[in-house]
């Protein structure tokens, strides 16, 4: 036998043949160690004054915002694609220091609550719980100089969690990263009877680059100043842990990461050490960024969204805040 007919005879066991389970598209979904389906995204919508009203977002391609009129009209048809749920922001139609607007039983997110609600009724509806969009200075809490005051927002993020809950919110999600709002919101809520809501905390929230695009949409950029003094440092990820513990400890009953894609060793570790849900916030510049590359023709983009989607779920993350939930479950209906 010469070398080349050694070189070419079939080796013997044991041998691992990984292509043996990726033969076909049935053998290959069978043996799929994770799943993306739509009921395990969530739609993020932007709502704004007005009637009549659905406006596209330049910066992030496919995402408009809505009046509470067109969301009550599209609610239905949310709901029938069997998404996961959706989360309200609102902009409302003016803004103070305090940010009031977020409170008040008649603002936008209260009444986007309700038709959505009214119209579908089996749609869960979260509510994200953050001042910035309604404060006129675009910072999470009570304004001090160029400092953001942690103790006396507090009270202003309970007031608004209960008014959220009144208007019939399924879910609370505290956006902020003030020090104690879990502990405060849960209390509010439970002197208010409210004690079977869950809250959603944004308890590993980074000060992040790829916010951009959403700022744009909520029309909730900081007139000046940034948000590094109360949001995390992106080289951080021990202390994401004891943000998260210290939000379960204080009543929170799914603990988020945002953003998710430049975060997931974050999602892992969140995963492995936490015995709680998790969630993850593919956010506006991580969304926006596909989408740019795939008009331009760089990359294809439903198979770059669910890959990129697919590798938040592979993470840890149970579900997934993404402008894309609606598109993939139109996909994949």
């Amino acid at each position: 036998m010469t070398t080349n007919e050694t070189d070419r005879s079939p080796r013997r066991p044991p041998f691992h043949r990984g292509r043996r389970l990726r033969g076909s598209a049935a053998l290959r979904t069978l043996v799929r160690e994770t799943d993306l389906t739509a009921d395990r995204l969530v739609l993020p919508l932007f709502i704004v004054p007005g009637e009549g009203v659905r406006r596209p977002v330049a910066s992030m391609p496919g995402v408009e915002q809505w009046s509470v009129d067109r969301l009550a009209e599209e609610a239905p048809a949310l709901a029938a694609l069997g998404i996961g749920g959706i989360i309200l922001f609102g902009i409302p139609e003016s803004k103070d220091p305090e940010g009031s607007g977020a409170w008040a039983d008649d603002g936008i997110v209260q009444e986007a609550v309700q038709a959505a609600k009214g119209a579908a009724p089996g749609l869960l509806v979260m509510t994200d719980l953050c001042l910035c969009e309604y404060t006129d200075h675009g910072h999470c809490g009570i304004l001090e100089g160029d400092r953001v005051l942690n103790d006396p927002t507090l009270e202003l993020l309970a007031r608004t969690a209960v008014s959220q809950a009144r208007a019939g919110a399924d879910v609370i999600a505290p956006s902020d990263m003030m020090d104690g709002r879990i502990g405060e919101i849960r209390s509010a809520l439970d002197r208010e009877g409210f004690t079977d809501l869950p809250i959603l905390s944004y308890a590993a929230k980074y000060a992040s680059a790829f916010y951009g695009p959403f700022r744009d949409a909520a029309d909730s950029a900081p007139a000046r100043g940034d948000r590094r003094g109360y949001q995390m440092d992106p080289g951080n990820a021990r202390e994401a842990l004891r943000e998260v513990r210290a939000d379960l400890e204080e009543g929170a009953d799914i603990v988020m990461v945002k953003p998710a894609l430049a975060y997931l060793d974050i999602i892992r570790r969140v995963r492995e050490e936490i015995d709680a849900p998790v969630a993850a916030y593919h956010v506006s510049g991580e969304y926006a960024a596909i989408m740019a590359a795939a008009e331009r023709g760089w990359l294809e983009e439903a198979a770059a969204m669910t890959e990129a989607l697919l590798s938040i779920r592979r993470a840890g993350a149970d579900f997934i805040v993404t402008y894309w939930a609606r598109r993939f479950a139109e996909r994949n209906i």
